[in-house]
């Protein structure tokens, strides 16, 4: 039954479970054993339903909530995003083999030119108890005949508004290998009609964090149209990676 009228009865249902088995436990001392080993046997009953609630609901509560947009803030940051591809379910949860543009969410597309299509893609979700962002994203290569392998991470426009040369941008990200593999990060800038581009290798560690620095870029300030972010994956062949999470952080330079 729905409704208030619903909940109301459901209320008093479980008021007066709690004050039945309140009076057993008072009684029990007493108890004949015959009845005594009823009410152990309903008891136990009992408890093997409710120990798999609790089991169920510890479990699902320990883990990171859907759509949640938990971030660690670098000092003085003024825009912080992670995509929505870490942070809700896809339309679809995988894709075996992925084609060669394979839009995973808004914003987030995988791009290669294997011909071999021993490559799938599937959204996982997270349940470390260090994981903020709710859903990761694994990748498995087998046999790879292509030249270039890319995740394209597009920026919203908060990130353009403002966006000036003494701003750093840092990127985040858990990042899981199951083999020694290179990733490169890029971060394109249009501005009017050209594009600036910056690049930096991504250290094996696990838990990852590079910066690009906007002052070492000719990036017009008054024009700047939109950011995106290319994460290159170098000879995937064999491998299966995992991104846990990935954020963008921007910042201004410290002024000396």
């Amino acid at each position: 039954m729905a409704g208030p009228l619903g909940a109301t009865l459901d209320r008093l249902r479980h008021g007066w479970m709690l004050r039945r088995w309140g009076r057993i436990a008072d009684a029990a001392e007493a108890m004949d054993l015959a009845t005594l080993r009823r009410a152990r046997g309903r008891a136990r009953m009992l408890r093997r339903q409710l120990d798999r609630v609790i089991h169920l609901a510890e479990y699902r509560l320990a883990l990171p909530v859907i759509g949640s947009n938990a971030l660690r803030r670098p000092m003085g940051a003024d825009w912080v995003w992670r995509p929505d591809l870490w942070r809700g379910p896809m339309a679809v949860a995988g894709q075996a083999p992925a084609s060669g543009r394979t839009v995973l969410a808004e914003g987030a597309t995988l791009f290669h030119d294997c011909r071999a299509g021993e490559l799938t893609l599937r959204q996982i979700r997270n349940r470390r108890e260090t994981d903020l962002a709710p859903f990761g994203l694994r990748l498995e290569v087998f046999r790879f005949d292509g030249s270039f392998l890319s995740l394209v991470l597009d920026l919203p426009a908060e990130a353009v508004e403002g966006l000036r040369l003494k701003h750093l941008i840092r990127l985040e990200l858990a990042l899981e290998r199951e083999q020694p593999l290179q990733v490169f990060a890029r971060l394109n800038i249009r501005h009017g009609p050209n594009v600036e581009q910056l690049v930096r290798e991504l250290p094996p560690e696990e838990e990852v964090m590079v910066e690009f620095d906007l002052a070492y870029t000719k990036m017009n300030e008054k024009r700047v149209e939109r950011l995106w972010l290319d994460l290159i994956f170098e000879r995937p062949e064999m491998n299966q990676v995992i991104l846990r999470d990935v954020t963008l952080s921007r910042r201004p330079r410290a002024e000396l």
